[in-house]
């Protein structure tokens, strides 16, 4: 069993940036991705990331935001730049996936960072 704990959201004006940041409870957990889930809307994959450096970006996510893994720390990030208020959701990480996709079926998932732009 893997605990994910997200942390780094917060309130920010359009055009600013944030960093979320996810600690897995597992050593070497392989594969963690992002997502989010705005009012109202279906929860949306952003960006998958696996230990053999393998990645997968939406296209809702593609060219402002980049994920990254520290794997010393168990740590995955997710940097966003340039947000807008359609960016304002409920961001969680995700990990179980076996390769970088963010089709796979995740089998743990964190509590939420919540990310208001406006």
């Amino acid at each position: 069993h893997v605990q994910l704990v997200e942390s780094g959201g917060g309130s920010v004006q359009p055009g600013g940036s944030l960093t979320l940041s996810c600690v897995a409870s597992a050593p070497d957990t392989y594969c963690l991705a992002w997502f989010r889930q705005g009012p109202g809307k279906e929860r949306e994959g952003l960006a998958a990331l696996d230990s053999d450096g393998r990645m997968q970006y939406s296209n809702s996510a593609k060219g402002r935001f980049t994920i990254s893994k520290d794997n010393t720390k168990n740590t995955v990030y997710l940097q966003m730049n340039s947000l807008k208020p359609e960016d304002t959701a409920m961001y969680y990480c995700a990990a179980g996936c076996e390769v970088a996709t963010l089709t796979a079926d995740f089998a743990y998932w964190g509590q939420g960072t919540q990310v208001t732009v406006s």
